[in-house]
Parts: C-alpha cells; structure tokens; sequence
C-alpha cells in the first residue's frame, strides 16, 4: 500500500463509504480499511443463514418454509433517506446513481388513538384525514399553507414571526391546533422523536415539515478489509498521523472512523431496541403496501420517546417473494426489549420468525482540530434509529 495518505477511513459503514467518496470526489487521496472480511460494518445486510446464524447460533438451520437463503438481504441497519434531503443530494454529487436506485417508499403512517392513520403530506391530504375533525382540518389546512409558504430569505412570509427566536409551541398555538395534532405533526411529519422541539426555536421543526411536503474507488481510493487490529498512531502532541495493520503503517493527515476504532474517544448516550420480523404479508391497515414507515408517537404508547416501523418485501429484493421485512424500532428505556416492542409488535399481525437486539449509541468526546480523529457517528432521533444517517464529520 501507499506510504502516505489525505485521509484514512477506518470501517464501511454507511457513513464512512460517503465521507470516503466525498473525499475521493474532491481529489483527495484516501485509503479505506476495515478490520472485518465483509463491507458495511454494524449497518452490513446479512443473507438468512447469517442472519440465523447471528441470533439463533450456529447450531440451528432455518427453516425451509421461509425460501431460499441467498434472496434475503436484511440489512441491519436499514436505510432511509429523505426523498429532497441532504443526503440525496450528496449521493448524487458522488455520481453514485450510476449504481444505486432509489425507491419511493409506498406511504407513511401514525399510530392514533389504537388505528393506524395515513399521514396527510399536504393540504389537500389533510382536509381528507380522520385524524382530525372538520373545523380542525380547516386549521390545519391554513399552518401547511404557511409552512408552504415560509422562505427563510422572505421576510414577506414570515407574518411578522422571527422563527430563530419563536419557539414551535408558540407558532403552533397561533393557528390553534389541538393535542392530537400536534402529536402527528411534530412526530410523523418533522420526525422529531419526544416533544422537546415545542420549546426550541420553530426554524428548525418549520424546515423539517417543508422537508416532508460503493464510489470511492472510482475516483482513486483504495479500499482494504480484512485488516485486523487496524490501531491508530498519534504523534508527541496527540494528533493523528497513521494506522498501523499487520506490521505496517499508512501515514496520513486526518483519520475519519466508526466509534469501534477509537473507544477511548467516544462516550455511551443510549441504547436502542429493534426486533426484525420476517412475515408473509404487509403490515395491516397501510393499503397493502409493499413498503411503508409507521410513527408510534410517545404519547400514544405513555413512553418517553416515539416507537418506529419500517417495512419493505420481495418488491425490493430483501426477501424471496411473498416475503416481507419489518423492523420496530425504539429507544431502549428498559432491559426487555420483547416487552418494550411490543406495542409496534402487535401491529405486524402474523410474525414467522423474529429477532431481537439491542446495541449501544456512542458520540464523540474528543477535540477533533487537535487530534485529527472525525469519529462518525448518529445522535438522538428518529434518524438514528432508523439510521438515516447525519454525518457529525466537517474536515
């Protein structure tokens, strides 16, 4: 390998393949490793023996009923991506459409007072909804409009609000929605997951409701995995300046890595709960689709933050077909992740088969402009456990 490198990237995670290709786009040179023989790290998707033989040993086969093993591809981190957010815009600033389609996912959904309700996108979806009443609609319809309307750059349509010092409780209380609402709104439209938003500056949750209406190597990086023990060397004054593998060492001038490559520098913030589901049908009441999210809000279920599933089918090429992958997803707030799943669980109908994890959220805790380490990693929200991934890495 190379003596000397821009950056090193250390694992294949979602995040880190995007830094690297963004790295490798703007001429950079960079070198990519991995301590494992296989690419995606915590995020990678497994076939169903490999998911078989992760949660049930390797003793046990599953079970011929289910298909064919090499047509599942569960992943265990799923992706979900905001159609117009950032992140497409990044992919597609890489040149990676030349290898990847995305798939709109059928329809969106929120749990509601025990059913399961279409989320109203728009204002014409909101007139129709039966999540509100009719002179509730009529209000709603009128704060999409200003939602709609609302240019950051446009004092004209602002109607006299400063939303960078307005909290979203206030501007919300201006059109007088009710409770229930608010709930949908502010859950399954801004996708924040507690209401901790209503006492923050409404920009932000004002932004996410307008948001709601492999590539490195071509450009020269050079991707290395099964490099075991992959430690990073720091000089005298604590910086960054290589990584050394099997005897050798890749000198660079920043490290960019998953948390697993630095655990002295990151922190424990929380812990999430999921369980994977494989079933041989579409969640109930979501209009038969083949792929939908559905947004338990935290009110709904007495917790303290939301609970979120996700659905795709053979139609995506996970399963064999008339096969269907879901996933419930939390913020792990006990040790019993069967009995804390199991409001989103009981959604599903007839499961087949189901696993259960937990696994650890970790963030930064070092100065990155001193030691030139960008750990990647997710903060608290709905992002995270879904894994829409935000990057915390500025180089």
């Amino acid at each position: 390998m190379d003596e000397e490198y821009d950056v090193i990237v250390l694992g294949t995670g979602l995040k880190e393949c995007i830094l690297s290709g963004l790295l490798s786009v703007d001429g950079l040179k960079v070198l990519h490793m991995d301590q494992n023989d296989y690419y995606g790290g915590e995020s990678t998707s497994l076939n169903l023996n490999q998911l078989w033989k992760r949660f049930r040993g390797a003793d046990e086969k599953p079970p011929e009923g289910l298909g064919s093993s090499k047509e599942y591809n569960v992943d265990m981190i799923p992706k979900f991506i905001i159609a117009n957010g950032n992140l497409v815009r990044v992919l597609i600033h890489t040149d990676v459409t030349k290898y990847l389609n995305f798939k709109a996912v059928d329809g969106s959904f929120v749990y509601n007072k025990g059913k399961i309700c279409k989320v109203p996108a728009n204002d014409v979806e909101a007139l129709k909804s039966p999540l509100m009443g009719l002179f509730e609609k009529r209000r709603a319809r009128k704060f999409f409009i200003y939602v709609q309307d609302y240019e950051e750059n446009d004092p004209k349509s602002h109607e006299g609000l400063d939303l960078t010092k307005v909290t979203a409780r206030k501007i919300i209380s201006k059109y007088g929605l009710e409770d229930d609402t608010i709930d949908f709104i502010g859950h399954a439209l801004a996708l924040h997951q507690d209401d901790s938003y209503l006492d923050q500056p409404a920009l932000d949750f004002v932004k996410r409701m307008k948001a709601f209406a492999r590539l490195s190597a071509v450009y020269g990086g050079t991707y290395m995995l099964n490099k075991p023990e992959c430690k990073v060397e720091f000089d005298a004054d604590g910086k960054a300046i290589g990584v050394t593998s099997e005897g050798e060492t890749a000198k660079c001038k920043k490290i960019v890595c998953d948390p697993s490559y630095l655990p002295d520098k990151v922190k424990k913030v929380g812990k999430v709960a999921r369980a994977i589901c494989i079933m041989s049908h579409p969640i109930p009441h979501t209009s038969d689709s083949h792929s939908v999210q559905l947004i338990l809000p935290q009110k709904q279920l007495g917790r303290k933050s939301d609970m979120y599933l996700f659905c795709c089918s053979y139609s995506h090429n996970v399963a064999p077909k008339g096969k269907y992958i879901a996933f419930v997803s939390t913020e792990a707030e006990t040790d019993k992740p069967e009995v804390e799943l199991k409001p989103g669980v009981d959604l599903l109908g007839s499961v087949e088969e189901i696993f259960y994890e937990t696994y650890d959220r970790y963030v930064p805790t070092n100065d990155s402009g001193v030691d030139h380490c960008f750990i990647s990693t997710v903060s608290r929200s709905r992002h995270h456990i879904l894994n829409q991934h935000y990057l915390h890495c500025k180089l």
